[in-house]
């Protein structure tokens, strides 16, 4: 689902939640999206401790777009890409950042734009980076300009995470995405981190085998509620 309201990363590093909100909403957000995209693959993901003592949230929409956020105790290194954008590296031959996109990206978090898992043919697609170092007073992102009209798919890819209204920006997503009608109450228990029940996932997936969706909160570090 792509947005039209106009937002590149200057405006992202200013809507995007602390490392802690932001690290519990991905979570949530992944948990959601494994209920309700049933018996599909969802689209975000969690992984807690993809590195050692480093967590992961991973969003790909199948169509090649997709973003990643790495909570490290360094810091969060998030970086998103949109193979429409003005931005793309696929907008040149040979495959070139937008100007400044990883400038000033601190040491502690620069390994992450070489990681395998962020390379595609050998090169970090990205048209979106920003960063939050550890005791900085808050994200950051490179010296990137923007003509009029010119998007690095920051307006839609990070709508979830930014969303005021996390709830109705849930709702909205899954019930475009997966056309059917989705339970706002339920969605607004796991986004609060209330204990996952019997009732909640029954509201957002009849047909779901609730031990097993139990079993996989535990593991993202959600409540369960046991009775």
């Amino acid at each position: 689902m792509r947005l039209s309201v106009a937002m590149t990363v200057h405006e992202l590093v200013a809507a995007l939640p602390g490392p802690d909100e932001l690290r519990a909403r991905c979570r949530a957000l992944a948990l959601l999206d494994s209920i309700v995209s049933a018996p599909y693959d969802p689209d975000h993901m969690f992984a807690v401790d993809w590195r050692p003592g480093v967590d992961l949230a991973h969003m790909e929409n199948g169509s090649g777009d997709q973003y990643a956020v790495v909570f490290d105790p360094a810091g969060v290194f998030l970086y998103g890409f949109d193979h429409e954008s003005d931005a793309t590296p696929w907008r040149e031959a040979d495959r070139a950042h937008w100007p400044g996109l990883l400038d000033g990206l601190p040491a502690p978090l620069a390994h992450y734009a070489q990681v395998p898992e962020f390379q595609f043919d050998g090169f970090f697609d990205a048209t979106v980076c920003a960063w939050h170092e550890t005791g900085s007073a808050g994200w950051q992102c490179g010296p990137v300009e923007f003509a009029d009209g010119e998007t690095d798919g920051a307006n839609w890819l990070f709508e979830l995470l930014t969303a005021a209204d996390g709830t109705r920006a849930f709702v909205g997503f899954a019930e475009d995405y997966y056309e059917r009608p989705v339970d706002r109450e339920a969605v607004e228990s796991v986004l609060t981190g209330a204990p996952l029940d019997r009732r909640t996932v029954a509201a957002l997936a009849p047909d779901a085998d609730f031990d097993a969706i139990a079993a996989r909160a535990r593991a993202l570090g959600h409540p369960v509620q046991d009775a």
